[in-house]
């Protein structure tokens, strides 16, 4: 089992930054990766970013690459999202996952295996 924790969401004007902070407990596995997804009201869940453990590789969604930045602390169990230039249309809530199966640092919801609660990004105009 596996818990994930979320924090670091909140209301910020157009412009402006926040990090997010993604704790996890529980089984842990080097190889796994780390990805942050967001959901908008009345839309899909979308891919943002994702982080290999052991590596620190990292994709982006092209929507966030320039302004996001994905990050790891192995020694705190942490991964952070660092969001730079927000926009309206960041505004989203957040959430982080794991994905410990072998492969690519993939951008589908699907494969993920756990999942946090999720933190409110507002981005205002």
């Amino acid at each position: 089992q596996v818990q994930l924790v979320e924090s670091g969401g909140g209301l910020v004007q157009a412009g402006g930054a926040l990090r997010l902070s993604c704790v996890a407990s529980g089984r842990t596995s080097n190889s796994a990766v780390m990805g942050w997804f967001r959901q908008a009201p009345g839309k899909e869940r979308d891919f943002v970013a994702a982080i290999r453990w052991n590596s620190g590789v990292t994709r982006y969604a092209d929507s966030v690459k320039g302004r996001f930045t994905v990050s790891k602390d192995n020694a705190k169990n942490t991964v952070y999202l660092q969001m730079n230039s927000l926009k309206p249309e960041d505004t989203a809530v957040y959430y982080c996952a794991v994905d410990f199966v072998l492969g690519g640092l993939s951008v589908l919801g699907g494969t993920y295996d756990y999942w946090g609660q999720g933190t409110q990004v507002t981005v205002s105009s």
